[in-house]
């Protein structure tokens, strides 16, 4: 087995010190991460993280786009199988469980994505914009294939699942309890 040190010097840096970063995540928020931490969990010097990440900025910056392609992949995943196995509605309540379950089980995750002082609100960064793109493409489509028309019912959707997410991984109410809310308010957006 090698150490980062030894990875460090094959060039594969950045992988390790974004593995590192995204380690600490699971255990603290994205702002208390500090590059010299990442060196640390990286087993590479303080100055390491400074080859691959511009400065503190760019380190969050990589945690909310590595996070963001989990969530995505997630929530993509969840869809494709309930598509494949049920028909939209099916694959709309499944792609809702999966965003929530993200947030529960990964809140500094979620947290990363969609704090606006890293990813600005209409100005994501290069790597970020598809992801978003695809996330909103997955989830507008399947709003649209289960009877959601417009736009601003397919918004009204991602907001109810978003705030269930937030308010479910803060411990104001269990998943199950966030779940079943999820299902009860997205099934009576639907058409009878």
């Amino acid at each position: 087995m090698s150490s980062s040190r030894e990875a460090y010097h094959h060039g594969r840096l950045a992988q390790a010190l974004e593995d590192a970063a995204m380690q600490l995540l699971e255990r603290k928020p994205a702002a208390e991460i500090s590059l010299r931490e990442v060196a640390r969990a990286a087993d590479v010097s303080h100055n390491a993280p400074y080859h691959h990440f511009t400065d503190r900025r760019g380190l969050l910056k990589a945690l909310a786009e590595r996070s963001m392609g989990e969530l995505l992949a997630g929530v993509r995943d969840a869809v494709d199988g309930a598509r494949a196995d049920g028909g939209p509605v099916e694959a709309l309540l499944a792609g809702g469980s999966a965003y929530i379950r993200f947030a529960v089980e990964h809140p500094n995750a979620f947290t990363a994505v969609y704090d606006p002082t890293v990813c600005i609100p209409g100005a994501p960064t290069e790597t970020m914009a598809p992801l978003i793109d695809e996330l909103e493409a997955i989830l507008g489509a399947t709003a649209a294939e289960a009877g959601l028309g417009s736009e601003s019912e397919a918004l009204a959707l991602w907001g109810l699942m978003h705030g269930l997410g937030t308010l479910c991984a803060a411990g104001h109410f269990p998943t199950d309890a966030a779940q079943a809310a999820f299902t009860a308010g997205a099934t009576r957006m639907l058409p009878s």
